[in-house]
Formats: C-alpha cells, structure tokens, sequence
C-alpha cells in the first residue's frame, strides 16, 4: 500500500477539506454579520479564520511529509467537505450556531484522523496524532466559546 492509501492519510485529507470548509464559512459570517453583536463578532471570526488558514497550511503540509498529496481545488474541497454551506443572510445566532456544528464535524473528522494515526502500524504515527490532539484542544475551545455565546 502506498502512503496516498494509507488510512491516516485519507483522514488527514478529509481534515483539511473540512477545514478549509469551516474557514470559507468562517469568512463568510465575518463579512456578513450584522446586529448589535457585530463588531464582537466581526473580530472573533476574523481570528478563527486566521487561525484556520495557518492550520490547513500544517495539516497539508503533514499529508505531504507522509508521502501522499494535498487535496485541493475549491470545488474538490466542498465535494470532500462534510460541513454544509450557511446562507449569505443569516443572522448572527444562526452564524454562531452553524460555526459551532461545523467545528463539532472538524473535531469528529481529527478524532478519526487521530485514531487511525494511534493504530498505525508497529510505531503507530505519533506525529499525525500529536498534531490532530493539538487540532482538537483549539476546536473545542472554540466550540465553547461559540456556545458561550448561544448561552449553552
């Protein structure tokens, strides 16, 4: 099996589509917030897509240290991505609310990843799950926060 066929890698890959997912939702809830909570808003999705956008560069950026290929392409990430796209005009709770589940998605999907990389092989991929624990710890802050914010 090469490593474009390994289990980890196929994982991995499925992280960074549903992360560059979350980011572009990221984006486009910091644009098109609106209301009393805009400007709280507008700064904190604009730090979680930041944050978002060097994440993807690493998980990529492991998938090729492992031998295998990036996936990328806008239409080939949203094909990949489990995360659904949220309306233009929603409001700001409905904003919140769509972020916080699309963080759950991206923490399933590292979990997986982070599973797979623990089983693999004699040596396992410490590596990959190092990196996916790290991944998992910022997203449930996150998803905390968005939360929070809901009163949850």
């Amino acid at each position: 099996m090469s490593n474009s066929d390994s289990p980890v890698v196929g994982a991995l890959r499925q992280v960074v589509a549903d992360s560059y997912a979350l980011m572009g939702q990221t984006h486009l809830c910091h644009w098109n917030v609106r209301g009393p909570e805009f400007f709280a808003l507008h700064t904190a999705f604009e730090e979680q897509y930041t944050e978002l956008f060097t994440a993807v560069d690493e998980i990529a950026e492991r998938v090729r240290a492992l031998g295998a290929l990036a996936p990328g392409g806008l239409g080939n990430l949203a094909k990949a991505s489990s995360i659904s796209e949220l309306a233009e005009d929603s409001n700001a709770v409905d904003m919140v609310a769509h972020l916080a589940k699309a963080n759950e998605l991206v923490v399933a999907s590292l979990s997986k990843a982070r599973d797979l990389a623990g089983d693999a092989g004699d040596a396992g991929d410490s590596e990959s799950e190092d990196l996916c624990i790290a991944r998992i710890q910022v997203h449930q802050k996150t998803i905390w926060m968005l939360k929070s914010f809901l009163g949850h």
